[in-house]
């Protein structure tokens, strides 16, 4: 398969630069994933597309304030950091900018309180620091560091929170988990109400998501890995849902391939999930089979990307580039602070 495939035609317009200042008024394209029919809705009207006795499994990571800005104290340079995944005690992964200018030996300098010195280099501008400082790591990078903002919105966040989902709860991150970005607690409560329960994953969403497809063959592309955990309560109530024939609604693609890793690990005979935790490659593609995602619930992603390709796993890629079609024609607002769709 190729990945020229999966392209379509976004004008720039359309790329969403700020939040809409009330979460659930987002428009929702609703797709059926059998037929290609189509609904246009907004957000809060997903209350009226599950079903009593559905499930919504939800990832709670939390981001971090990930991008540092400092200088080369030699030099007076300047740098950027994306913190990325923390490897062990104060050894991190990140993504260095400029990165032929932080080569492995440098010190960089982020104000009076935090030091770094480059470990290792890698490609793209991957590097391995160690942070030096005196005090609480987590209270500095509060401090200091910004959020994470994708590289295609300009526009500055005056509200971090806006960045996160309001169930955020295990910090990790350096993206957040956007197609959850639509939910408030009054909407989590209505749904609740009406019998839908609702289910809680984690995946720190890492270096994959900065990462473009750079083969031509989708085959030939690996994902980088991400920490994940299935909790034991999560796994027993997405064996109630099954049991009793409601659908398991994953919202977003992390929760996507949370759900889908730990099912390739311990699905049993019977069909049942089980706790389980660790780190991910997994990439969804057509042809891949969903083993527990019955739905899903995400955002418009970006051309030739691999999570285009996994909605197209789930919705065929005739349907899924017909529906991003329609969004453009329609002109719904893409990627991050953008629209959603539901694909059931």
């Amino acid at each position: 398969m190729n990945v020229e495939d999966y392209d379509f035609e976004l004008p720039e317009r359309l790329i969403a630069q700020t939040p809409l200042a009330e979460r659930t008024s987002s428009r929702l394209l609703a797709l059926n994933k059998r037929t290609g029919e189509m609904e246009h809705l907004h957000f809060y009207d997903i209350l009226d597309k599950l079903n009593p006795g559905d499930t919504l499994i939800l990832n709670d990571t939390r981001v971090m304030p990930a991008r540092l800005h400092g200088v080369k104290p030699e030099t007076g340079a300047r740098v950027e950091l994306l913190l990325l995944k923390n490897i062990e005690g104060d050894r991190w992964e990140t993504l260095a900018k400029p990165g032929k200018k932080v080569k492995t030996g440098a010190v960089l300098r982020f104000g009076d309180e935090l030091e770094a010195v480059v470990l290792e280099e890698g490609d793209m501008g991957a590097r391995i620091i160690e942070f030096r400082y005196e005090g609480i790591f987590q209270e500095i990078l509060d401090r200091l560091g910004e959020m994470p903002l994708p590289p295609y919105i300009k526009e500055r966040l005056d509200d971090r929170e806006r960045y996160q989902t309001v169930y955020a709860k295990h910090e990790g991150s350096a993206a957040a988990p956007t197609a959850g970005l639509h939910f408030t607690e009054d909407l989590l409560d209505k749904l609740r109400s009406k019998g839908i329960e609702i289910g809680f994953v984690t995946l720190h969403v890492g270096l994959g998501t900065f990462r473009p497809v750079s083969v031509e063959q989708i085959e030939e592309h690996v994902m980088h890995e991400e920490y994940y955990e299935l909790p034991q309560e999560t796994a027993e109530l997405i064996n109630r849902t099954r049991e009793r024939g409601g659908r398991v609604v994953s919202v977003g693609t992390t929760s996507t391939r949370t759900l889908e890793s730990a099912a390739r690990r311990t699905l049993d005979e019977s069909g049942r999930l089980a706790a389980d935790s660790g780190w991910t490659q997994i990439f969804l593609y057509p042809g891949e089979d969903f083993k527990v995602v019955d739905a899903l619930i995400t955002n418009f992603h970006l051309p030739k990307s691999t999570l285009v390709m996994l909605v197209s796993a789930l919705a065929g890629r005739e349907h899924v580039l017909a529906a991003y079609r329609e969004a453009v024609e329609s002109e719904y607002r893409f990627f991050s602070f953008g629209d959603a769709m539901f694909i059931y």
